[in-house]
């Protein structure tokens, strides 16, 4: 970073800015000016606070060099993230295709549709056993009863699971039943949460917060990397807007911008995103077209009966149909579906 000093700046409030700068491991290069003087610092700025620097004498601003998410980001690590979930990879020449029920409701039905999403092409399996609800009256989850019949279905069609984890003292239970652990939209920027999942060695697929810019999403899978966990995977599920045509706003530039800035593989959702299932397949081919490494789709085999988000649940005839339509749109962008 950069620190500039204002003209009335004497040489004494420079030594200051150069010592407190050392006492943080920083090492410093001032260049002297006819009117103004700039210090040059490289170091861990994660250590050191932005602000209380500024309130020092002498000092008119700072400029950062590099992104403050220095883990997730680009400027260190320039290769794309290839992240291991049991038999799959993602981020990876492979799209990924990460299906199932929003909710786990019995072990008929959830079997059902993991059976019919793997012979599609799903190469991993989701469903929610800790359902967050905007209701305290809505059907909010099997529990740890969902997890074992999720891992049993996993078992037996032979896909890796994934699903939500809400609350730091379930981080150990939920991940000895998962391959991957979601952190949904509500709990993005939980940072307890956060800390919690990264230090497991599980993969986190990350969801973007519901009114989230895309930093503030990349310094979230920033607070998980800290703990030593780099296995995270970005999810965008919309964002909130004004318009109310669909649940949230799917925000696909995100796509690319995200690409730029973060090594991190991404994955859409466009089933929150939408709300509302004939809206979801445009959504989702939009995505993989705009470089996404993979779709996250909700189905079910009776949305009409579903006790969580029926409305934008596709049957798994409809998700048959989607896989099949983004098939040539992957091999246009030189992907493998």
């Amino acid at each position: 970073m950069i620190i500039i000093m204002n003209s009335q700046a004497t040489k004494a409030d420079i030594e200051a800015i150069e010592s407190r700068l050392a006492d943080f491991g920083f090492k410093t290069h001032p260049i002297y000016g006819e009117t103004k003087t700039v210090i040059g610092a490289v170091g861990d700025k994660r250590r050191l606070s932005m602000n209380q620097l500024l309130m020092m004498k002498g000092v008119e601003n700072i400029v950062p060099i590099m992104k403050p998410y220095k883990l997730a980001g680009r400027e260190l690590q320039k290769t794309q993230s290839v992240i291991t979930v049991g038999n799959t990879e993602i981020g990876g020449n492979k799209l990924t295709v990460i299906a199932g029920p929003c909710a786990i409701e019995s072990n008929e039905q959830f079997t059902e549709i993991a059976k019919r999403v793997k012979a599609s092409g799903a190469t991993i399996l989701r469903g929610g056993a800790y359902k967050p609800r905007s209701s305290p009256y809505s059907f909010a989850g099997l529990e740890e009863e969902g997890l074992k019949i999720m891992r049993s279905a996993g078992d037996e069609v032979g896909l890796p699971i994934c699903t939500e984890v809400l609350d730091t003292r379930e981080v150990d239970m939920v991940a000895s039943y998962a391959d991957m652990l979601q952190i949904g939209a509500r709990n993005m920027q939980n940072f307890k949460l956060l800390r919690e999942v990264g230090k497991h060695k599980k993969p986190i697929l990350l969801k973007r917060g519901l009114s989230s810019t895309i930093e503030e999403w990349l310094m979230a899978a920033e607070y998980i990397m800290s703990e030593g966990n780099e296995n995270v995977i970005l999810c965008e599920r919309g964002i909130r807007t004004f318009e109310p045509s669909t649940r949230n706003t799917f925000d696909i530039s995100a796509i690319p911008v995200t690409k730029e800035l973060s090594h991190l593989p991404i994955i859409a959702d466009p089933s929150h995103a939408a709300g509302i299932a004939k809206y979801v397949g445009s959504i989702a081919k939009g995505a993989v077209a705009a470089g996404a490494d993979g779709v996250m789709i909700e189905v079910h085999n009776c949305p009409e009966k579903a006790m969580s988000d029926g409305e934008q649940s596709l049957t798994p005839d409809m998700f048959d149909e989607l896989i099949r339509e983004m098939k040539p749109i992957a091999d246009a962008v030189g992907r493998v579906l």
